[in-house]
């Protein structure tokens, strides 16, 4: 074998062991998503989250536990169980509400705020110590000509996203 074909064996072979080690280093506890989960568990379980909030909006509570539900089944290799999953989440809508903000010289609001507060309760059974029980607020200013119902549909999937990012980042991404 002459000199210019050994080299391109050596080099060949140095692209496919490089290669493999990327793919098999993939397999382990990282994902695309940025998520860091231990590579024993398998499964993962969101329980319902009722609406404990003062003012109910009501299919609040089957929006926010589908929407972790599905965030953890398209960004995970994660099974979902109905209960008492690798990873667990519990927890409640604690707060929903809307007030005024940007009060203007006339004491009227130029902005209304809806909030969302969520108290999720996060096990992991194969490290306690990311265990936690944290509150999630997001909110959303909206001009306060507008009603309401007229745009709470947008807000509430739009407040939902960035609640469900802040879950996931804390209990998979540790943020």
């Amino acid at each position: 074998m002459n000199q210019i074909a050994r080299k391109i064996l050596i080099y060949n072979s140095l692209i496919i062991i490089l290669l493999s080690l990327l793919v098999f280093s993939g397999c382990g506890i990282y994902s695309f998503t940025g998520a860091s989960i231990p590579p024993e568990a398998k499964t993962v379980s969101v329980q319902y989250f009722p609406n404990n909030a003062m003012l109910v909006e009501p299919l609040l509570s089957n929006t926010f536990t589908t929407a972790l539900r599905d965030r953890f089944m398209n960004q995970t290799s994660l099974n979902m169980v109905d209960q008492n999953g690798d990873l667990a989440f519990e927890g409640e809508i604690s707060d929903y509400r809307t007030s005024p903000v940007a009060i203007q010289s006339d004491q009227t609001a130029a902005l209304n705020r809806l909030t969302i507060t969520v108290n999720v309760r996060f096990f992991n059974k194969f490290d306690e110590t990311k265990n936690f029980e944290t509150k999630f607020s997001q909110y959303i200013d909206y001009p306060s000509e507008q009603d309401l119902n007229s745009v709470k549909d947008n807000l509430i999937t739009q407040i939902v996203d960035n609640l469900v990012e802040d879950v996931f980042n804390k209990s998979v991404v540790n943020w």
